[in-house]
C-alpha cells in the first residue's frame, strides 16, 4: 500500500489518537492520510448518552466509510466501539494502554476538605456516563449529577466557567490533550474503587476484514500485551449484552508473574448500592464466564 487511508473524527482528542497512529505508521514506514468523519454522536449534542438510540453512535458513520472502501484503517477510542464488530469488519490492533482511571475535577470554590471526595453536598458533578453517575453517588450520596456533553476542552471550560461544581473525566484524555487544569482541584480516582469502563485508556485500530494488506500493517504496531486484557474487559461487557454506555466498569491488569488481575464495579440501577467484585487468576482462560457468573449471583441476591 503506499498510503494508508486513516478514518478519524474530528474532536481534538480524536485527531491526538489518529496523529498518534500516523506516527506509529511512519515508525514502520508507511505514510498515511486522514479522513474526519461526523459521526452521530458528535451531531446530537442535546442528549445524555443513554438517551441517544442504538449502539456504536461515535463509530458507525466511520465503520460505514470501511466498509465503503473509503478509508482503510479507523482509530477509535477503544471504550466507544461496541463488542461486536459489524459483518465484514474485524478488530485488527490495538494501542499501549494510557492512564485508566477517572479524574475528578473540582473547582476550588466548591472544594470541602472533610466532605466525601472533598466536594460538599448537593454540589453539581457533570458526567453524561451512567457508569459514572452510579459510581460517584456511590461514594457521596448527596451531590447532584447533570449530564454534559462537549468534547474534554470545552468540559473544562464549562467546569471553569461555573456551570458545575466538578466533573467526571478519563485521565487518558486530560493527559494526551495536555489541558490547563490551573485552578481545580484534581483528584485521580483509583481503579478499585471508582472502576474504569471497559478498554479505557486504549485505541482501536479496526480495518475491512478484506484488506489483508492493512491489516498486516496494523499488525506490526498492534500491542497483545494490551489486549490480553481489553479482551477479559470487553468479554464481560459482551456478556453483559451492555452497550459501551452501561454502568459496568472492569479493569483488568497483567502483574509481573503473569497473572490476571480484575477488579469489577456494576449498577443494577442509578442510586442502587453497586455491585463490586475481584478475581485474581493464573491465566486468563474461564476469567470472562466466572466473572460473568459472579455477578448474576450478586444480582439474583439483591432481587430477593
Amino acid at each position: 500500500m503506499d498510503k494508508i487511508r486513516i478514518g478519524t473524527r474530528g474532536s481534538d482528542l480524536a485527531l491526538w489518537q489518529a496523529h498518534f497512529l500516523q506516527d506509529q505508521l511512519k515508525q514502520v514506514g508507511y505514510k498515511s492520510s486522514l479522513t474526519i468523519i461526523k459521526t452521530k454522536g458528535d451531531q446530537i449534542q442535546h442528549l445524555s448518552f443513554d438517551k441517544i438510540e442504538g449502539k456504536g453512535f461515535f463509530t458507525k458513520e466511520i465503520e460505514d466509510s470501511l466498509l465503503n472502501d473509503e478509508i482503510d484503517v479507523a482509530v477509535h477510542s477503544m471504550k466507544d466501539l461496541p463488542t461486536e464488530q459489524p459483518e465484514g469488519l474485524v478488530l485488527a490492533g490495538t494501542s499501549y494502554r494510557a492512564d485508566p482511571r477517572d479524574v475528578l475535577l473540582i473547582r476550588e470554590e466548591s472544594k470541602e476538605d472533610t466532605a466525601p471526595l472533598t466536594i460538599g453536598g448537593n454540589r453539581i458533578v457533570g458526567t453524561s456516563s451512567a457508569r459514572r453517575k452510579a459510581q460517584i453517588l456511590n461514594l457521596a450520596p448527596g451531590l447532584t449529577i447533570k449530564d454534559i456533553r462537549g468534547n474534554v476542552p470545552t468540559r473544562i471550560e464549562k467546569l471553569k466557567k461555573g456551570a458545575f461544581d466538578a466533573i467526571i473525566l478519563a485521565g487518558a484524555g486530560i493527559e494526551r490533550l495536555d489541558l490547563d487544569l490551573s485552578g481545580l482541584h484534581v483528584m485521580n480516582m483509583h481503579v478499585k474503587e471508582f472502576v474504569p469502563a471497559p478498554a479505557q485508556g486504549i485505541l482501536a485500530y479496526q480495518c475491512r476484514e478484506e484488506n489483508i494488506a492493512a491489516r498486516r500493517i496494523i499488525k506490526k504496531i498492534h500491542k497483545p500485551e494490551v489486549s490480553r486484557c481489553s479482551n477479559i474487559e470487553r468479554g464481560l461487557l459482551n456478556k453483559m449484552e451492555g452497550g459501551c454506555h452501561s454502568p459496568l466498569g472492569i479493569h483488568c491488569y497483567q502483574d509481573a508473574q503473569g497473572n490476571f488481575h480484575s477488579h469489577v464495579a456494576y449498577a443494577i440501577e442509578i442510586g442502587k448500592p453497586l455491585i463490586h467484585l475481584s478475581l485474581s487468576r493464573s491465566t486468563s482462560h474461564g476469567m470472562v464466564d466466572t466473572l460473568h457468573h459472579m455477578i448474576t449471583e450478586k444480582i439474583n441476591q439483591h432481587a430477593i
